[in-house]
């Protein structure tokens, strides 16, 4: 499999197809006025397959494992936001920070800490967007991880199952505008986006 096509850890048939889908529902939910700035990609993985696939002024990416390669155009900081739920960024300095397939691998008890500090580099007028499993899917996930459908590792990795009001509650907590966050499903209700606007 070669490196553009690999967007996740581990193997399966359908992830590169479901990266591509990821990233254009992401790219659906960043207005063009942000793209003048920073864009910041929170868990992108080895592979920054969405940071790749996006047009912004400057791209930032934190995972807890090293690029794969070096990208000229994304600034890389490989950080476990498990062990410490906190951005080594300025404030105020990112249009946009996306969170893409990644809020079910963190540990929930951190993340209206971590999301805090989404919104603190974040800069009025920013967007956060976030992406995640229908927390109805989780069975159905792990039997496609079972068929080498999608990635195992990355399906067992998994530590919670969200629902869309459940992310609004964490990004009030966090202190984003209840009246500026909006969520909705995907990939025929399988996975859930989220937005909130500062």
């Amino acid at each position: 499999m070669t490196e553009v096509s690999r967007a996740t850890r581990g193997h399966g048939l359908l992830e590169p197809y479901l990266a591509r889908r990821r990233a254009r529902q992401a790219n659906r939910l960043l207005p063009t006025n942000l793209r003048s700035g920073r864009i910041l990609d929170i868990g992108c993985g080895s592979f920054p397959y969405f940071l790749s696939h996006t047009s912004f002024r400057e791209k930032v990416a934190i995972d807890q494992l090293p690029p794969t390669s070096a990208s000229p155009d994304i600034a890389w900081h490989t950080l476990d936001l498990n062990a410490e739920p906190r951005l080594p960024l300025p404030s105020g300095h990112f249009a946009a920070v996306t969170l893409l397939a990644v809020v079910e691998h963190l540990d929930p008890t951190s993340l209206v800490e971590l999301l805090a500090e989404v919104r603190r580099v974040l800069a009025p007028g920013g967007r956060v967007v976030m992406t995640t499993p229908a927390s109805w899917s989780d069975g159905l996930l792990h039997w496609m991880a079972r068929w080498r459908l999608v990635s195992a590792e990355e399906i067992e990795e998994h530590v919670y199952a969200y629902t869309q009001a459940l992310l609004g509650w964490y990004l009030g907590k966090a202190d984003f505008p209840m009246q500026n966050i909006r969520s909705g499903y995907f990939e025929l209700g399988l996975n859930m986006w989220a937005t909130a606007d500062i």
